[in-house]
């Protein structure tokens, strides 16, 4: 029996996406075997990769003066790749703290540039700071930022002005959730598996006069040119993942795209939050103006209930609701492949909840 996945990552990937990889696993196109078995240089799956990457830029409106890099590593391996690629040694790089992923990209990024810390929400990093409280350098190569925090379910409200320096953000739990103007960015990257597929896989958007400029020594399958000059193909990419991501992106084409999609998202993200408020038995702590709309965090006024809370969630098919080991508490991801009905069913629950132990 399915249930209702709330998992931060890897998480929950649309039913009819996992059907169809089910019914191709083993003959896939008519070729008797797995798409995991043919070779990614061969004629059909570079027909996939390609047809990936058309149905992306479609949903995204990606503009033609930008590439799209299929690579492994995950976000993580972005806190790295991006100032080994974008900035010079004696660089200054603007970045923003809002929590958990934003401050490990600053760590990571002070092996390659120096860092200057443009505002800091500060723990338990329950608010996003407003433009007026960025404190740019004036000399950065780039500005990075983390438009949605997963572990303390904050996102910006806003895209941050930063007066011309390309803007670099780390989209892993917030791409296609919503419409998005590309070109503010020079650069954007999302591990795939939150709303773009199985694990394995990280998406990179960037602007082309931003890449051939990597610093020397950045390792050939790390250089985002050489990666773009040889379509993603430099070495074997991650092809079930590519595969699979591709199946969601023609999903979501056939949802409506990220416009429809977005008006769900923010549907699920309203009903929760609004279970959350009327009551007094649960709690969020994070600022209205900078919830997440992917990851809802919230509390029990008594925090002994939390185990019982989630032993009776799981047998009742709610799943993975725990919170971050740092917080505890809940954490509710509603991803684009989260339905409606799954919020409901939660609210349903937290309510019936409240009433026998509240």
């Amino acid at each position: 029996m399915r249930v209702f996945n709330f998992s931060p990552g890897p998480a929950a990937l649309p039913k009819e996406v996992l059907e169809q990889a089910r019914d191709e696993m083993l003959d896939w196109n008519g070729g008797g075997m797995s798409v995991m078995e043919v070779s990614h240089r061969g004629k059909a799956f570079v027909r996939v990769a390609e047809e990936a990457e058309a149905d992306l830029r479609e949903l995204m409106a990606v503009p033609s003066n930008y590439r799209v890099l299929f690579q492994q590593g995950g976000a993580s391996a972005q806190f790295a790749l991006v100032p080994m690629n974008l900035a010079a040694a004696d660089s200054t790089t603007d970045y923003v703290n809002t929590g958990h992923w934003s401050h490990k990209a600053i760590l990571e990024a002070r092996n390659y540039t120096t860092v200057h810390v443009a505002a800091d929400a500060g723990a338990p990093y329950l608010r996003v700071p407003p433009q007026s409280e960025l404190n740019l350098s004036g000399r950065a190569t780039y500005f990075h930022y983390t438009p949605n925090e997963t572990i303390s379910g904050v996102e910006f409200g806003y895209v941050p002005q930063t007066g011309g320096v390309p803007l670099v953000a780390d989209m892993s739990s917030s791409i296609l959730s919503r419409p998005l103007d590309v070109s503010r960015f020079g650069l954007i990257y999302a591990g795939a598996q939150k709303n773009i597929g199985p694990s394995g896989l990280v998406i990179v958007i960037v602007r082309e006069d931003l890449i051939g400029h990597a610093r020397a020594g950045t390792p050939l399958v790390f250089n985002y040119k050489a990666v773009a000059d040889d379509h993603s193909m430099l070495n074997t990419p991650p092809t079930f993942a590519w595969y699979m991501s591709g199946l969601v992106f023609k999903w979501l084409k056939r949802q409506g795209g990220v416009a429809a999609m977005g008006g769900r998202n923010r549907v699920k993200a309203a009903r929760l939050y609004g279970a959350i408020d009327e009551s007094a038995f649960y709690a969020n702590p994070v600022a209205k103006d900078s919830r997440s709309w992917m990851n809802v965090t919230f509390t029990l006024a008594n925090p002994a209930l939390d185990s019982l809370f989630l032993d009776q969630a799981a047998d009742a098919g709610l799943k993975n609701l725990k919170g971050h080991r740092v917080l505890g508490g809940m954490r509710a991801s509603l991803y684009n492949a989260m339905p409606l009905a799954g919020v409901d069913a939660l609210v349903a629950f937290m309510r019936e909840f409240e009433r026998r132990h509240g």
